[in-house]
């Protein structure tokens, strides 16, 4: 697998990359860079700590949420 876009809400947040057999996480929007670097077995698993870390409110309130 090479690096692929991730899509949440119809906005691309960040990419995930090949790391160690698993998906690292970098990310492009400010709302989700408490997630950069973490590493993911799936993309879905990155969509699923995307929804968690907004719902947590751990995201910057300043960022759009759509």
């Amino acid at each position: 697998m090479e690096r692929q876009a991730v899509i949440f809400n119809g906005q691309e947040v960040g990419i995930v990359v090949p790391s160690e057999n698993r998906l690292k996480f970098i990310a492009v929007r400010f709302h989700v860079i408490g997630l950069d670097n973490r590493l993911f077995d799936t993309v879905t698993d990155v969509r699923r700590a995307i929804t968690e870390h907004l719902a947590s409110g751990r995201a910057s309130p300043a960022a759009p949420l759509h």
